[in-house]
């Protein structure tokens, strides 16, 4: 009988020889998945590649990589995958509900398109999370591969908003930077449980932050609950969604756009955004925020009420007052209501970019400034 070791070195001819082509597979895939706007990194010990065969079924790498990163009608996905339509949409339906593809709806017209690892394929598994899969995604996390995703790129996937209570009530206060008014814009909402908090129950560190706090807009509140990832609510309850973030000290992390897809609620202890960004040394050169957090000393007790509250170590203690560290401010907002003396306020950041029209204007300025197109 033949063993395994691995890539089966000693297995048959014929079975060595598919093993092979499988691994070949991955590899592309990776590549792929690279070459996506939030990109893949490699590393060192090739746990992505575990990852990804975690995943996906070598057939369902290749259907990937054959539809590419813009919506398909299916027709034309049909022609891309070499299928008879009926037979295309029974494959790419069953990929779309595994969270291997992303899905939408025009009217009468059904979108397909291949999706970047993250955001994307990782929040898309929370069906599949598993233990195994858990703990994978820590080991490419702690070989700093999606630390890599903060630096290759000026613009990011997602920023961070003040929560709405921490901001003056003026016209000066753009509508992308008003939480309440980016909820507006939209009439179809979903929650699901933020798959970081679940990674990390997984793993044997239960966050006790509500887990069920991530929001989803339009299209992609459509494929939350198409998909059995999250529910459907109303405009009413994400306030009150955002209300309970807000009280368990939770930042803000919307879509990097004008128009939202998504609102992340995100802690230090769990979340892969904020996590990774408070592991350097100056967070708030590297997040995409349009304020900052100053102080006004005379009116500092010292309570020290704002320690707790901060994800990003930015406030220190001191014997006569705190003090805000500005290199590691990301401008949340959290720290705002939560001082009894209000000398806490968040000032504009005169750098800050104005945010792209919507995701899709932000994918497209990524992959510009990786140089993929």
């Amino acid at each position: 009988m033949a063993q395994d070791n691995g890539l089966r070195l000693f297995a048959e001819p014929e079975t060595r020889k598919e093993t092979i082509m499988s691994e070949e597979v991955y590899r592309r895939l990776r590549e792929f998945m690279d070459r996506m706007p939030g990109g893949y990194p490699a590393t060192k010990s090739g746990v992505e590649i575990k990852l990804l065969k975690k995943l996906f079924e070598p057939d369902e790498a290749e259907v990937v990589m054959k539809m590419g990163p813009f919506p398909m009608p299916l027709a034309q996905a049909a022609k891309a995958l070499g299928l008879e339509e009926k037979a295309a949409a029974a494959k790419l339906e069953v990929m779309a509900k595994k969270g291997q593809l992303f899905r939408m709806r025009a009217g009468n017209t059904v979108l397909y398109m291949a999706m970047q690892f993250a955001v994307g394929v990782y929040e898309f598994s929370m069906n599949r999370m598993d233990r195994e899969t858990a703990e994978l995604l820590e080991e490419y996390m702690k070989e700093g591969a999606l630390q890599q995703l903060f630096t290759r790129t000026k613009t990011q996937q997602l920023r961070v908003v003040p929560i709405q209570e921490s901001l003056p009530v003026s016209p000066a206060v753009a509508s992308y930077d008003q939480v309440r008014a980016l909820v507006e814009k939209h009439d179809k909402f979903s929650v699901a449980p933020c798959i970081c908090r679940k990674e990390q129950a997984l793993l044997g560190h239960p966050c006790s932050r509500p887990l069920e706090s991530c929001l989803q807009f339009g299209p992609a509140a459509d494929y939350y609950v198409e998909n059995g990832l999250g529910r459907s609510i109303s405009k009413e309850e994400v306030f009150q969604i955002l209300k309970k973030a807000e009280e368990a000290a939770l930042v803000l992390s919307p879509t990097n756009s004008q128009e939202i897809g998504s609102i992340c609620c995100c802690c230090s202890c769990c979340c892969g955004v904020i996590r990774n960004l408070s592991k350097f040394e100056r967070p708030a050169e590297i997040v995409a925020s349009g304020y900052r957090a100053a102080l006004s000393a005379e009116d500092c007790s010292n309570c020290g009420a704002c320690l707790d509250r901060c994800q990003m170590a930015a406030i220190e203690e001191g014997d006569e007052r705190v003090s805000i560290l500005a290199h590691r401010c990301i401008g949340c907002g959290l720290c705002v209501p939560a001082c009894p003396e209000e000398a806490i306020k968040l000032l504009p950041r005169p750098e800050a970019a104005v945010p792209p029209a919507n995701i899709a204007a932000t994918m497209m300025q990524i992959m510009k400034e990786r140089g993929l197109l």
